[in-house]
């Protein structure tokens, strides 16, 4: 993928409104790590495993002093209704016009039955307090994600 972000890189900035409708920005994070996880679709199995798992871990992922946001095209109903349900404790943006996503290159083509349509790749962007990216996870597997995201944010 020409044009790849790569760890060291600057993470492309974003302004996207949450659950709530409150613009949250990058650069509005300064000084803090930032873990941006982004899935494909609020209340689905694999995503739902993945949003708990952040949840649980929330203790252990503030003890480093990270805010954790995830990312999905879902409307701020949608985020609304996930957050109320699995009672997570960060926000979800909603990436309206696939902009943010498509600045990660986590917007791709992908095939399921064999019918191939586009959609957001699961991927997980862990960036320093300067906003440079620490670590990077691509086409993630669920289980142990958290953990490897932990590992990254205590180094």
């Amino acid at each position: 993928m020409a044009g790849a972000l790569e760890v060291g890189d600057r993470a492309p900035d974003f302004s996207l409104k949450n659950e709530s409708g409150k613009t949250v920005s990058l650069k509005g994070l300064r000084g803090k790590p930032v873990v941006l996880y982004f899935y494909p679709k609020d209340d689905t199995p694999g995503c739902t495993k993945e949003a708990c798992g952040f949840r649980d871990a929330m203790s252990a992922i503030r003890k480093t002093g990270a805010v954790v946001l995830g990312v999905s095209l879902d409307d701020e109903e949608a985020h609304q209704k996930f957050i109320a349900k699995y009672d997570l404790p960060f926000s979800l943006l909603v990436d309206e016009g696939i902009k943010v996503s498509n600045a990660y290159g986590v917007y791709v083509q992908k095939s399921m039955y064999g019918k191939k349509y586009w959609g957001i790749e699961r991927s997980t962007f862990v960036m320093n307090p300067d906003g440079t990216l620490r670590a990077l996870f691509r086409k993630v597997k669920v289980d142990g994600h958290v953990e490897e995201v932990l590992a990254a944010l205590r180094t």
